[in-house]
């Protein structure tokens, strides 16, 4: 059956609800885009864009936000593919704490998560079970606020990247390919590192570039925080220009695009091996 021909059959009132769809979401984008565009009277150019591009704390910014997203996806592989590994292979009974868990941060807002992280580590704290008293709190040098940033990205982010690790290890057979590396001498390091990561690299890229695009444009935590993120200087910049911050929403729609597409072209690649 052609490709015409299976067009046809789809019901009107499909096309109807696609179409309202497709205008619902466009119609906005279009209207930022044509608004990016005029910054000049009667001439349509890319002056916003050049203006916003060559202002030197959109580059540090971005650069800052993109180093805080990198530091995230690597800290909650480490945290995540651990925890769902060992989950499905030997504690499937703790399977819906953790899923009601990881639902948290829907739940609770990123207002209260970073008034917690103030509220706790801007004064001197003993770490539990230990005597060790850490005299500087974590606010007050720049290393020790990013720790605390990337630690509520990594909350923010935990719905989409565990159920993104989640459903990888879903598609794989992670009991025999465990039994299989044992039987050949790996340790549970080289089984998760060498195993595991390889079989579920496509579900890692979707968490990966899902959480990316919720760091590069959070607000909330890096404004109480005080670090100098893209989402706090994008907010600002709309506070006293027009135009800037409309082309810099439009380019940061391109990249979020742009990471689904290559979330699309990997996970494609995979499927296709895996069929094969």
């Amino acid at each position: 059956m052609s490709i015409f021909a299976r067009i046809r059959r789809i019901p009107f009132w499909s096309w109807f609800w696609f179409i309202l769809g497709a205008l619902y979401f466009l119609l906005p984008l279009y209207a930022t885009v044509n608004f990016s565009l005029r910054m000049e009277r009667d001439v349509i150019g890319f002056k916003a864009y050049v203006r916003a591009f060559e202002d030197p704390e959109f580059l540090e910014t971005f650069l800052y936000s993109n180093f805080l997203a990198l530091m995230t996806i690597v800290a909650s592989i480490i945290l995540i593919v651990p925890t769902a590994y060992w989950i499905r292979l030997r504690l499937p009974e703790a399977r819906r704490i953790v899923e009601f868990i990881t639902l948290l941060p829907f739940v609770v807002p990123a207002i209260i998560l970073v008034f917690g992280l103030i509220r706790i580590y801007s004064s001197p704290f003993k770490i539990p079970l230990t005597d060790i008293t850490i005299l500087q709190p974590l606010t007050t040098f720049e290393v020790g606020t990013d720790i605390l940033i990337v630690a509520g990205y990594m909350v923010l982010g935990l719905p989409y990247m565990y159920r993104s690790v989640d459903t990888g290890m879903r598609t794989v057979d992670v009991r025999t390919l465990t039994e299989a590396a044992q039987s050949l001498g790996a340790s549970w390091f080289t089984i998760i590192t060498r195993v595991i990561l390889p079989n579920i690299r496509a579900a890692l890229l979707s968490g990966a570039l899902l959480t990316f695009a919720i760091v590069v444009g959070e607000v909330t935590l890096a404004s109480f925080l005080g670090v100098p993120a893209f989402g706090p200087y994008l907010f600002l910049l709309g506070q006293h220009r027009a135009y800037e911050p409309a082309a810099l929403s439009f380019a940061s729609f391109l990249l979020t695009w742009a990471a689904m597409g290559l979330i699309q072209l990997f996970t494609g690649d995979q499927q296709v091996s895996g069929a094969h």
